[in-house]
């Protein structure tokens, strides 16, 4: 293999171009024989999709089908453009720039060389091209520039995308017509024709029926919390420290809170007579009964509170005492 590689290398320019394309020839005709026969197997897998009733199958599996035809048919092209250049030759080793004639053709192969894996002398081909011509010719091929004369039928066919779904009925309608299917194909042009909006009209609606919460930008307190809509964690409120059990204002509040309550019962205890009375028209005997306990559970609650304020008077020196003990 080594001699052969060798021997390769030292011949001249037409001879390897020669070499290398009756090779590349040679390859795409076994290439397309079998490429043929799987595509006339997967045609028929669709026409059983069709009989069925399994058109969702149906439609994925023809853009399968529409890739191998527009592989088939880039080869044809390819094969008639290896063809007219094994014709010229000569021309091309005798001449340094590439002839106007076949710069098509011999763009063509250089941009179809990648792209087709199946033809590995398409690659031996591009670099001949690319020692004789340079790399400006070679990258303006391969890169679609617009000085570069590749065949707009092989971009076409060698470009990988999505076929339009007015291809993918018609090859759909091929197929059940050369089966002799009856087929109704109004459901899958609905399908195959729908936008892309249309399919997320219902995720739409739905986020129309949805609630719209508002987030606040100002922390709202709750349960001794804020919580943040810009922060995940929320922020504990500041605690003032625990006042002591003996602690004056401690007693204080007490008392005055129970002044208060009691207080505040013996003003609804009042007037809640008077409201019934006047409701429900009640006797004048209960009225003053329950103002009588209002005004002796309020004298009660004076009492008291008066208590507390002496106990309170009387243990300040006492704490002061003790304060200064520690201090």
């Amino acid at each position: 293999m080594s001699t052969l590689n060798s021997i390769f290398n030292r011949a001249s320019f037409g001879t390897r171009c020669k070499t290398c394309l009756n090779l590349a020839i040679s390859r795409i005709k076994l290439l397309r024989n079998k490429r043929e026969l799987q595509l006339k197997h997967m045609r028929k897998e669709i026409s059983q999709y069709i009989q069925t009733g399994q058109e969702a199958i149906a439609r994925i599996r023809v853009e399968n089908i529409i890739r191998e035809q527009n592989i088939l048919a880039a080869y044809e092209i390819i094969e008639l453009f290896c063809e007219f250049v094994l014709a010229r030759v000569l021309i091309l080793e005798t001449q340094r720039a590439c002839p106007v004639e076949l710069q098509e053709a011999v763009a063509s192969i250089i941009f179809a060389s990648p792209r087709c894996s199946d033809l590995p002398e398409l690659l031996h081909i591009r670099n001949l091209f690319f020692t004789k011509y340079g790399k400006e010719f070679a990258a303006a091929a391969s890169e679609l520039r617009p000085e570069s004369n590749v065949n707009r039928m092989i971009i076409e066919k060698l470009t990988v995308t999505a076929p339009p779904a007015e291809l993918k009925v018609k090859v759909l309608k091929a197929i059940a017509q050369e089966y002799n299917l009856e087929w109704d194909s109004s459901d899958t042009e609905s399908e195959l024709n729908k936008k892309h909006e249309d399919l997320l009209d219902g995720l739409n609606h739905m986020e129309l029926q949805a609630p719209v919460i508002e987030s606040s930008t100002n922390p709202s307190p709750r349960d001794g919390v804020f919580v943040s809509s810009d922060k995940g964690k929320p922020d504990q409120l500041p605690q003032s420290p625990t006042p002591s059990i003996n602690s004056p204002s401690l007693l204080t509040n007490k008392t005055s809170s129970t002044v208060a309550d009691k207080e505040d019962a013996a003003t609804s205890e009042t007037e809640a007579p008077s409201v019934n009375h006047r409701s429900c028209s009640r006797s004048s005997s209960d009225v003053l009964e329950k103002a009588r306990a209002a005004i002796a559970s309020a004298d009660r609650a004076s009492a008291a509170a008066r208590t507390a304020a002496e106990l309170v008077k009387v243990k300040l020196p006492h704490q002061s005492g003790n304060f200064s003990q520690c201090n």
